[in-house]
């Protein structure tokens, strides 16, 4: 018996919703990462994109955990020498909270065509609003991950 593939066709994709309020950064990444992945459905391929739709909201409200905020640094580079630019977590997630939790997901997908691809199915926000009530999103309850 061979193993059994998802085609294109068989895989339905669903929208979630994540309130971010209190929620520590990183056990909310791999949870998302993983709804992404499609790893949370039966019919998981690792070479295929199953995954869902996520919409992350109230992104500025995240929280880091022992001191992480003044510690973790933020790598960027500019692709010149001597263009390397270093922020720490709690400045980003001050200016730019919506990059700080999309770097954080994304470094837990895969890093090739694939994962840019399941990139592309998480929108992030920073307030509770978002513009996608169009697509009827699940809220999808992350309680395991709430900050103590």
């Amino acid at each position: 018996m061979s193993t059994y593939s998802p085609k294109a066709s068989e895989i339905t994709r669903s929208w979630h919703v994540v309130d971010a309020e209190g929620l520590v950064l990183g056990r909310m990444a791999t949870e998302v990462a993983r709804i992404l992945r499609g790893k949370h459905k039966p019919m998981f391929a690792p070479h295929l994109d199953t995954g869902d739709h996520v919409i992350v909201i109230n992104a500025d409200k995240v929280v880091l955990t022992s001191g992480k905020a003044a510690r973790k640094d933020v790598w960027r580079h500019s692709g010149y020498p001597g263009g390397i630019k270093r922020a720490t977590y709690g400045d980003l997630l001050q200016t730019k909270p919506e990059e700080a939790v999309r770097r954080t997901i994304r470094g837990m997908l895969p890093k090739n065509r694939l994962g840019r691809s399941m990139a592309t199915k998480l929108k992030v926000y920073a307030g509770p609003d978002h513009p996608h009530a169009a697509q009827q999103p699940s809220p999808l309850a992350l309680d395991h991950a709430k900050a103590r």
